[in-house]
């Protein structure tokens, strides 16, 4: 026999059994009321119900006894045996659940399902080959592929416009899907770096729900996720094409709406976790706003990037232009806007992947390698010819340096006398600059000063030791040069490196002159952890002919104009050169070594080695330019 007991203060509502009635285990048999819910009480095992012991609507104490039931089938081991324990025995208001088909829907799930299907693309097929046609992928899409598989949690997906004073509900919600932005937290390379690292907030605005524009609703769905990224430190990814504030909300009683916090709040993410944007179609206004917040900018070549769209320069009277004549990608990568240029929005995918990864940890090689792949060091000791004039392209030096396909170019529409990449040695990632021989013989202008100082700035706040490659004459001088700034632009590499607290090395290949040089060495060459040179390095206060032809002025006049001059110019060249030589430079300790170029990689290894972590949770800026 077993007495079924009431598990709380209650009123009997509904018996749905009278004495007599077989029952089986689970089976429904009286409903309580108690502050206003409703518990179910519910059959411990199989059996007959012998009396009811209380009448409908009377009040009953916890305890108290409801009905007895005998026992009819002997319930077995495990769970129903669990379940054919007395009221009296178990934790008050708990009962077992009725069983349900497999295969039936409860009308509150449905009603669940069915709302979800209208945020999908499948919902809007139409919307959906307009945007394939065009060769563009839905914002979904995008997200699916960079997204672990199944990873991904999206938030405020049930989102409409906020337009429902001018639009029915069911029109909102078959047309402004999730506001026109897909929000939420997936993990990227969970592979190689394990769950925790793969973490992720990720965020795209749908260009096919009203052009991609920011409403009231999405952006409050930014905040949110923006708010959780700073908190858990997690990594931003925002999928940025759209034209910008939205005029058409009207459910909202302001104004202007320029007490909205999205900007800030994108902006406050700035040198506390990497922050990526990815652009693709037409990127205008508020959307190119917060692009140009992010770190780093993936475009495709059929992107448009700019703080105004067609109609908001007809509007200010600036003239009539098509889309694709505003902030075109391959404007916006020669001026530095756009990070990293791809075809497609696949090889955006793939690039912000491979980005994100230098932030995610170290690579582990298999445990029977001997080490992470690498190219031949020996390719290094012919890369800089032994013609001292002649050039060469210091990305080589780059690639035969880091491990094999772990380096990723950066800016380098932009800057050309500098090389910025992010790469791997021996699993680590770092950050590497390298001067370019190619453009004005390596010197320093403006635009690659402020190239090289952001990027500084980028390893610095996100904790990527830096290793530079020097081959400079110096800063570029002259009329010209001095008209764009250069004063003021070539001094951010001091003010740079003098706040930097990750660690620095540097390599000189060749020249090694002047303050650009020191500006190359984080300040100085005593400033790395280590500075060193190949046998091909030269140095100096400044570039050895300028220095020739200043400091042996009278001489060199002296000497008639033609071949005995120049002969005279030529031998105290060498002179000169002799006195600089990597060699000279180390017997004076004013680098620390002279390498074998085949040793550079072993050299950078082993000064990462013992490296502590340094996250140091205050904020470290990264410029926007």
């Amino acid at each position: 026999m077993h007495l079924i007991r009431s598990p709380l203060q209650a009123q009997i509502v509904q018996w749905l059994v009278q004495p007599g009635d077989l029952v089986q285990a689970g089976a429904l048999l009286v409903v309580l009321e108690a502050m206003k819910m409703e518990h179910e009480l519910r059959a411990p095992c199989a059996g007959r119900v012998i009396a009811l012991l209380r009448e409908t609507g009377e009040g009953v104490a916890e305890g108290d006894v409801l009905l007895n039931i005998e026992q009819t089938i002997q319930s077995g081991q495990g769970l129903e045996a669990k379940n054919a324990q007395s009221f009296s025995d178990s934790p008050p208001g708990l009962t077992t659940p009725a069983p349900v088909a497999p295969s039936a829907v409860r009308p509150d799930l449905l009603r669940l399902q069915q709302r979800q299907a209208l945020t999908l693309d499948a919902s809007r097929p139409e919307a959906m080959a307009k945007r394939h046609a065009l060769g563009l992928r839905s914002a979904r899409e995008n997200i699916a592929d960079l997204c672990d598989p199944g990873s991904f949690v999206e938030y405020g997906a049930l989102a409409v416009a906020a337009q429902r004073s001018r639009r029915s509900e069911d029109d909102l919600q078959r047309n402004t899907p999730a506001d026109g932005m897909v929000t939420g937290i997936g993990s990227i390379n969970q592979a190689q770096f394990g769950p925790d690292a793969a973490r992720a907030v990720v965020m795209a605005y749908d260009a096919t729900v009203l052009a991609g524009t920011q409403g009231m609703r999405n952006h409050q769905k930014t905040d949110r996720l923006l708010g959780l990224a700073l908190q858990q430190q997690l990594p931003v990814v925002l999928f940025a094409e759209g034209g910008g504030g939205r005029p058409g909300d009207v459910d909202m009683p302001i104004v202007a709406g320029l007490h909205v916090a999205t900007f800030a709040s994108f902006a406050r993410l700035n040198g506390r976790v990497p922050v990526l944007a990815i652009v693709a179609g037409r990127c205008f206004a508020g959307n190119a706003a917060l692009a140009g917040c992010a770190d780093v900018i993936i475009a495709t070549r059929g992107s448009n990037l700019g703080m105004g769209g067609p109609a908001m320069v007809e509007g200010g009277g600036l003239g009539v232009f098509r889309p694709e004549q505003i902030g075109p990608s391959a404007v916006q990568h020669a001026n530095g806007v756009i990070d990293i240029l791809v075809d497609d929005e696949a090889s955006a995918v793939a690039a912000a992947r491979h980005y994100l990864s230098f932030f995610q940890g170290r690579l582990s090689f298999d445990a029977h390698a001997d080490a992470a792949p690498a190219p031949d060091p020996q390719a290094l000791r012919t890369l800089v010819p032994e013609n001292r004039l002649r050039v060469y392209d210091s990305r080589a030096a780059i690639h035969g340096i880091a491990d094999t396909g772990s380096v990723l170019m950066l800016r380098e529409g932009f800057g050309a006398g500098v090389h910025t990449a992010l790469a791997r040695i021996g699993g680590r990632p770092l950050g590497i600059l390298a001067n370019n021989p190619l453009h004005l013989g390596g010197a320093i202008d403006a635009a690659a000063a402020d190239k090289a100082a952001r990027f500084m700035q980028l390893c610095n706040a996100h904790d990527l030791p830096l290793l530079s490659l020097v081959d400079t004459p110096g800063f570029m001088v002259g009329p010209d040069t001095e008209a764009q700034a250069q004063v003021r632009h070539v001094s951010r590499l001091f003010i740079a490196a003098a706040h930097l607290r990750v660690p620095f090395f540097s390599v000189v290949l060749r020249k090694g002159y002047g303050l650009g040089a020191m500006a190359m060495c984080a300040g100085g060459f005593h400033a790395p952890h280590f500075t060193v040179a190949w046998p091909t390095g030269e140095f100096g206060a400044m570039g050895l002919e300028g220095a020739v032809r200043l400091g042996y002025r009278k001489e060199l006049e002296a000497q008639p104009a033609g071949a005995a001059r120049e002969a005279l110019f030529q031998q105290l060249l060498a002179q000169e050169y002799a006195k600089g030589s990597a060699l000279n430079m180390a017997a004076t300790l004013e680098i620390d070594a002279v390498i074998d170029p085949a040793d550079t990689r072993d050299w950078v290894q082993k000064g990462l080695q013992g490296q502590p972590a340094l996250r140091s949770g205050y904020q470290l800026a990264i410029d926007s330019w």
